[in-house]
């Protein structure tokens, strides 16, 4: 039999809708950042289409943030969620941006060649590389979150010693 906890009852940890928050905010700030990079360093603008707009990459990263959130929502559901839900959240989320940004252009465009183009782009470019490795970052860390048993930092006269 073990002995009871000295440090009393553990904390329930970060509730899922919190953790789901955070990640979504981290997921976002992380795609940016990093789509940002991506332009400096090729020295291009990530769709590259004269006459297109920006239409079709705000649907494509509104709809992977979308399904980002509801992917971790699923997996942020559990008491205990598995670290293996990332790569899947991380991979639907780049598929779907994929999927909505090739969507986006052949609405926005009319031609379906070019939407391929473009969407071939993305993934030769390294933007699609870099909304997955986001989007796993990210996905990672609201699952840590969700698993952590943290509590909040107290001062010494705060806590119940009943030594």
């Amino acid at each position: 039999m073990s002995s009871p906890n000295p440090r009393g009852p553990e904390s329930a940890g970060v509730s899922a809708v919190l953790a789901l928050v955070l990640a979504t905010i981290g997921f976002f700030a992380l795609a940016v950042f990093g789509l940002g990079a991506v332009s400096i360093v090729t020295d291009r603008d990530i769709i590259a289409v004269p006459g297109l707009g920006p239409v079709p990459g705000v649907v494509g990263m509104i709809i992977a943030l979308l399904v980002f959130a509801m992917s971790l929502r699923g997996a942020l559901q559990r008491s205990r969620p598995s670290f293996i839900s990332a790569p899947a959240v991380a991979l639907a989320t780049a598929l779907a941006h994929l999927a909505a940004v090739w969507g986006g252009v052949a609405v926005a465009g009319g031609d379906l060649i070019v939407a391929t183009v473009v969407a071939g782009d993305l993934v030769r470019g390294g933007a699609s590389a870099v909304l997955l490795l986001a989007a796993a970052i990210a996905a990672w860390s609201g699952v840590a979150l969700r698993r952590t048993r943290a509590e909040r930092p107290q001062w010494p006269w705060e806590r119940d010693d009943e030594e």
